[in-house]
């Protein structure tokens, strides 16, 4: 079992920044792929960013491109979501996932690990 902590959330202002980050437990290890997703109220929870497994690709949402930044330290079993800019409609509940994937590319689907969330909000 993998165990996910979120932390950082909490209220932006509208152009402000905010750093998001994950603890992994448990049986995890440096094979695995890292995501970010995001649940709006009344809307379905979407990919925000991913990393493979050594932190050489990244991948982000066409929504939050150019705005957000995910890395990770597999010394520590972390995983980072660098905000900037942030907008409104960046509020949500903010998840980690995992998922063994052990491959140069990032998966957007099939994360079997979550964390239990963590609120964004952001005020205009």
């Amino acid at each position: 079992q993998v165990q996910l902590v979120e932390s950082g959330g909490g209220l932006g202002q509208a152009g402000g920044s905010l750093r998001l980050s994950c603890a992994a437990s448990g049986r995890i290890s440096p094979k695995y792929s890292m995501g970010w997703f995001r649940q709006a109220p009344g809307q379905d929870r979407d990919f925000v960013a991913a990393i493979n497994w050594n932190g050489g690709r990244t991948d982000i949402a066409d929504s939050v491109k150019g705005r957000f930044t995910i890395s990770r330290d597999n010394a520590k079993d972390a995983v980072y979501l660098q905000m900037n800019g942030l907008k409104p409609e960046d509020t949500a509940v903010y998840y980690c996932a995992a998922r063994y994937y052990y491959a140069i590319d990032v998966p957007r689907t099939d994360y079997r690990y979550w964390g239990q969330g963590t609120q964004v909000t952001v005020s205009s």
